[in-house]
């Protein structure tokens, strides 16, 4: 069996970094992947200036330890990602009771395809 989640997007918001109580670095990116929209008819179309109207997707990816530190101290928003991780989804209650359900891709591997944050980081590691 296999549970592999690989995207190719763009960050959508600076990264969110928190500690867990056990001194775990947890890092939130959310990354935005399109795919062309189709009309009722199941074909694509364009919009008025010529273009091929887009649905974007927000995935939420969670990033741990030394790839969560990475990925807090050199991405930004608009920066092009490849996520390498798995789909994870969690149950819980809120505080009405009410059962909520969410869906996250549990990073293994990001990819920084593009600069991130200003270039006056010279220790950044190197972008192929």
């Amino acid at each position: 069996m296999t549970n592999i989640a690989i995207l190719t997007g763009r960050i959508a918001r600076d990264p969110e970094t928190r500690k867990t109580q056990g001194e775990i670095t947890v890092t939130s990116i959310t990354v935005v992947t399109d795919r062309p929209a189709r009309n009722k008819d199941g074909k694509t179309y364009k919009d008025d200036n010529g273009y091929t109207v887009k649905d974007s997707e927000f995935h939420r990816v969670t990033c741990f330890n030394g790839l969560g530190k990475n990925v807090a101290q050199y991405c930004t928003k608009g920066q092009l990602v490849a996520v390498e991780g798995r789909v994870h989804y969690t149950q819980w209650e809120d505080q009405e009771g009410v059962k909520r359900y969410g869906c996250e891709i549990l990073a293994d591997k990001v990819d920084f395809l593009t600069k991130g944050k200003s270039s006056d980081n010279q220790d950044a590691p190197e972008i192929d």
